[in-house]
């Protein structure tokens, strides 16, 4: 009987020994990725693109955030909440939108304040909840150019300075709905189909650069994508979706990230559904069309 205590006792002490030592582990090589590397974040106002931002000043203290988004004020909140100076922090405003030599301007400031740049992280966009017959041009326009157009435009201007340096890694967020169309996403979904073209050609064309791309496909977060989404007419949703209420903690969902990010993986799926969705689609399609077709308006 007392062997069998001390048994169970050793059992349970081991498990949680070695889950202590895996969890630490993965901090530990988060850290050692980014030690003294500039990253810069775009989205970085909200959502998973600030739970980044949180994790990164946590972990690794010595990286340098560029933080970029639309809304400066709440950048500037972010910084001084997670109390980073000058030398580890730039606030850069940037509006997708806005391409060409805006881009260009804008990069050669994160140049001049810190010399190089190591980690683009491509987080911004903007979401849909419209049916494709009442959507109107400008917003299929505008999804394709903020959320494609935008995030490759910049992606190319940091392209070369990677090349240059014979090294450099590009992670860009995009979703589930890069894999899989579903009802009041068309042309949020197109968007999301075409990164996903775009950069696993760029890994493929550029591995000889050394330069490594993580593609991110997040199924439900809990945070304000439905909210700010667009409508047919091009004004906010407002809402919250409950599948994203009911989604993954945003903190959950960075850390993960960061850790599949340290390990140069190719593909992270993260979020709630997320992996789960993706493999119906991809190995079961015709069952995964029937279930969608019970939850088109979800």
């Amino acid at each position: 009987m007392y062997l069998a205590i001390v048994f169970q006792f050793l059992l349970y002490f081991g498990i949680i020994a070695l889950a202590a030592y895996w969890l630490f582990s993965l901090r530990d090589n988060i850290e050692k990725y980014f030690q003294n590397k500039v990253v810069w974040i775009t989205g970085a106002s909200s959502g998973i693109g600030r739970e980044l931002a949180k994790q990164l000043a946590r972990i690794s203290p010595s990286t340098c955030l560029i933080l970029s988004a639309r809304r400066e004020e709440e950048l500037h909140k972010l910084a001084n909440e997670l109390q980073l100076d000058s030398d580890h922090c730039l606030v850069l405003p940037l509006d997708l939108e806005l391409q060409q030599d805006c881009f260009k301007s804008k990069f050669d400031l994160v140049i001049e304040r810190f010399g190089h740049i190591d980690v683009l992280i491509n987080n911004a966009g903007i979401s849909q909840r419209s049916l494709i017959r009442d959507t109107v041009y400008n917003v299929d326009s505008r999804l394709m150019n903020i959320n494609f157009l935008g995030t490759i435009t910049l992606s190319k201007t940091v392209l070369q300075h990677f090349i240059e340096l014979q090294k450099g890694h590009f992670v860009v967020v995009t979703s589930a709905a890069g894999y899989i169309g579903t009802a009041l996403r068309s042309s949020y979904a197109a968007s999301k189909h075409a990164l996903h073209g775009f950069f696993n050609s760029l890994r493929l064309e550029h591995a000889c650069d050394n330069i490594d791309v993580t593609i991110v496909c997040p199924g439900y977060v809990r945070t304000e994508i439905s909210q700010n989404a667009f409508e047919g007419s091009g004004l906010l949703h407002g809402k919250m979706d409950p599948k994203t209420d009911q989604g993954t903690d945003p903190s959950k969902c960075a850390y993960d990230i960061l850790r599949g990010v340290a390990n140069r993986e190719h593909e992270i799926y993260v979020g709630y559904l997320g992996s789960v969705v993706i493999y119906l689609q991809r190995f079961v399609p015709r069952l995964f069309y029937r279930i969608l077709l019970r939850s088109k308006t979800d």
